[in-house]
């Protein structure tokens, strides 16, 4: 009795490896029902996520939003303490009137030289005119003395005069020269002062600019998915504040083999079925094929070895969509991404697109 037992105990362990064998062939023999014209991954939904960081090293002084919270692209989200930034930029703006006072000095020593200048030319000409006044007496006072009409005295007093008259010319002219090397310098003291004021003003900008970076906004429209730090908390340049999730922008990332993804190209139509609503059909596009497979044996020499090659591909939807479905369709979500390998293959009833409402 205990014999047959056991003969009958070896004969269901036989039958139900062979039972085992014919199920796994099967499962590997049986074609996929949706032919040879398309390919299938999963997947899980994912979006774009985007860290809001300080620019700066600074206190947390308010965070005006919570996880969860819907906020639009530009809206306040934090705010960084900025007091001693204020504190250096009414220092900027100090040094800044300084410097525009000192261009206005510059410029009015600059207008006095010219002034002088103008007065110094008009007595250099004056002079000048008292020289060829000189010069005339002293022709006509030679010319008399050679006649013996004039007292040779009055001919010497004219040479005397015609001297003392070029050397109050010349220290017109030298006058004249110096005024204009005043002028030249304020000149260039005024564009000095300019270039203080130009750094000065640049000072104010930057700290302006600094100011600004401390209002933490929202680079895209999207839903708060953390809180990262909290008001109080010191923050490094680049620490993060926030993490966002931009929903408008919402892709499934599935893998092909190499057989399949060499006949996908961008731009290529794909239909997306959710695990939690496998009655809806999304449609999609294929928006990323990698050009390395991501992972791969440590020696590709045989076919089936090379079978193995995966690459990366991606199906996003379209955001006019998306936004019409954006309760049905969340981050994280598993799914199905189906393409067809074959333009001329079409999409199978089971694929067929489902109405938006």
């Amino acid at each position: 009795m205990k014999a047959d037992w056991k003969k009958w105990a070896f004969r269901l362990g036989i039958a139900v490896a062979v039972l085992a064998g014919v199920l796994i062939a099967r499962h590997y023999l049986v074609r996929d029902p949706l032919g040879p014209g398309i390919a299938s991954g999963n997947g899980r939904i994912e979006a774009t996520e985007v860290d809001v960081s300080a620019k700066a090293p600074g206190r947390i002084r308010q965070i005006l939003v919570y996880e969860g919270d819907m906020v639009k692209a530009g809206q306040t989200l934090a705010t960084i303490d900025v007091d001693s930034l204020q504190a250096q930029r009414a220092q900027a703006v100090a040094q800044l009137q300084a410097a525009l006072s000192a261009v206005q000095s510059a410029q009015t020593q600059v207008a006095q030289a010219t002034a002088q200048r103008a007065a110094a030319v008009a007595q250099l000409r004056q002079h000048e005119a008292d020289l060829d006044t000189a010069r005339s007496h002293l022709g006509r006072s030679t010319e008399l003395a050679s006649e013996g009409a004039t007292p040779r005295q009055e001919q010497e007093d004219d040479h005397a005069r015609l001297q003392g008259t070029r050397a109050v010319v010349e220290a017109a002219r030298a006058q004249v020269g110096a005024i204009d090397a005043a002028v030249a310098t304020a000149r260039s003291q005024v564009a000095g002062a300019r270039s203080n004021v130009a750094a000065a003003l640049a000072g104010v900008h930057r700290l302006d600019a600094d100011i600004g970076d401390a209002i933490l906004r929202a680079p895209r429209t999207g839903r708060v998915q953390y809180r990262i730090a909290e008001p109080g908390e010191v923050v490094g340049a680049g620490g993060k504040v926030l993490n966002l999730i931009d929903l408008s922008d919402a892709y499934l990332t599935f893998f092909l083999p190499e057989q399949a993804v060499g006949r996908v190209g961008m731009g290529d139509e794909a239909r997306i079925v959710l695990d939690s609503v496998p009655d809806r059909v999304i449609p999609a596009h294929v928006s990323f094929v990698a050009d390395v497979a991501q992972f791969t044996p440590k020696t590709v020499e045989t076919k089936d070895e090379r079978e193995k090659l995966m690459f990366r591909v991606r199906a996003s939807i379209d955001r006019k969509l998306l936004a019409r479905v954006r309760n049905l369709v969340k981050s994280g979500m598993p799914g199905t991404a189906y393409v067809r390998i074959d333009p001329g293959t079409p999409w199978p009833a089971k694929l067929a697109l489902t109405p938006v409402k």
